[in-house]
């Protein structure tokens, strides 16, 4: 099967406030070694998969380049990524090619360089519309911007964009959530993202509203419940414009799918490569292997020890469950049974049969899926899926590295990246 391939550019204009990746603001003196390091990394891909205990596929069918902004590299720099992959993997025609923009990163110049490179794919960090909003958390870009950018893709032959929006911004209320909503769709792009602001101690702001402080206007963020209800507005007006939801925070037209993220809630083989970047490979013994480079700049280039973990066929169906439950297609009963046993499978029928008469799985035939309800608390559904069942594996199981993937577009926190954590707090949340 082929990869996917993700490249990390954690570079950043400026840091959001609501922002909790291994991302910032760096000197462009670091910009040279860190895309040498990064080049040096995929020339010997098919050691690291050696040594990690997986099997390396050379042929690609989508390419992922998320960050940060990868746009802010210099020209040479991103031909120098693209010119390295291709001397190094098979990349198959028609393969999705997307990179992570910020609105106003997108010269001319750079459009005509991304478009040469084989770029098809646009994903824009717009979050939103209403320009104080976008300034609350610290965008550098107004509604203006946004326009020119699309047109200028558009006009580059790159009509396949993705717009990013976050509901529970600070300042949002549900007329200025329902403007960005209008634009987004007003815009008659093909895909669209929509994560509800995630608060935890890992960005400022998130600190800040846990603190129950003023700084980055935190105490102007909206309270879970607008926030949810914004989350709501954007499902049902998305849908009745075509656009229509495919995962909990991923809606397309028809054929514009995200191949490279459904490869991640699939279950299929990606490699990443750069700073945070996460693996799954496939092993000699058809199980699967999860590896992760390191998190800091510093630890990645001076070349720190990766992560790794060999899934046991007990996680890998909790993995099922939940990635698959991340989708609108939800899970296959008899898909899985073939693969993990019927015993395994139905040693979930209990949880399966308790989350059905909550109100937050519906089945129909052999198919699972989240209701609306279970897309708000999903995590909640998730985090039952990988609770100990004593009757798998003769024991407890420990949950897998990193068990969990959040719901970004560009990497589940992976918005590209493939990351899986264990679920905490509710989802759709920005990853």
């Amino acid at each position: 099967m082929p990869l996917g391939l993700y490249i990390s550019v954690p570079f950043c204009r400026t840091k959001c406030t609501f922002c909790n990746f291994a991302s910032d603001v760096f000197s462009r003196v670091v910009f040279d070694r860190y895309i040498a390091r990064i080049c040096e990394e995929i020339e010997h891909a098919s050691e690291t998969a050696e040594q990690m205990g997986g099997l390396f596929e050379r042929s690609v069918d989508s390419i992922y380049l998320g960050g940060g902004t990868p746009t802010i590299l210099e020209i040479t720099q991103l031909e120098r990524l693209f010119v390295t992959v291709s001397q190094n993997f098979t990349i198959l025609p028609g393969t999705e090619m997307t990179v992570e923009c910020a609105p106003g990163t997108l010269s001319g110049a750079m459009v005509d360089a991304l478009a040469g490179c084989g770029v098809n794919r646009i994903s824009l960090g717009v979050q939103s519309f209403v320009d104080h909003e976008a300034a609350s958390v610290g965008r550098l870009h107004k509604r203006e911007i946004v326009l020119d950018d699309v047109a200028r893709l558009r006009a580059a032959g790159i009509s396949n964009i993705n717009i990013d929006l976050i509901a529970g911004l600070p300042h949002q209320t549900g007329k200025s959530w329902d403007y960005s909503v209008n634009e987004l769709i007003a815009l008659n792009i093909p895909h669209a993202s929509v994560y509800m602001l995630e608060v935890d101690e890992d960005s400022r702001l998130g600190r800040e509203v846990m603190a129950g402080g003023q700084k980055y206007h935190a105490h102007f963020v909206p309270d879970d419940d607008l926030t949810a209800d914004f989350y709501e507005v954007a499902c049902e007006r998305l849908n009745a414009a075509g656009i229509e939801q495919y995962e909990i925070s991923n809606f397309a037209c028809a054929g514009y799918e995200s191949r490279h993220n459904l490869k991640y809630w699939m279950r299929q083989p990606y490699f990443g490569f750069g700073v945070d970047a996460h693996s799954m490979l496939v092993t000699a013994a058809k199980r699967a292997v999860r590896f992760s480079n390191p998190d800091t700049l510093e630890k990645y280039i001076a070349a720190g020890a990766r992560e790794h973990t060999i899934i046991s066929p007990e996680a890998a169906l909790q993995e099922t469950f939940f990635l698959g439950l991340r989708m609108n297609r939800g899970v296959r009963l008899d898909d899985a049974a073939r693969v993990f046993g019927e015993d395994a499978v139905a040693s979930f029928a209990a949880t399966i049969s308790e989350s059905i008469g909550d109100g937050l799985l519906e089945r129909e035939g052999k198919v699972v899926r989240l209701t609306a309800r279970g897309r708000l608390l999903s995590n909640e559904v998730f985090q039952k899926f990988i609770s100990p069942h004593p009757s798998l594996a003769g024991g407890v199981l420990a949950p897998p590295l990193n068990l969990v993937m959040s719901s970004r577009d560009r990497s589940p926190k992976a918005d590209g990246r493939g990351t899986l954590r264990l679920p905490e707090v509710s989802v759709p949340q920005r990853n």
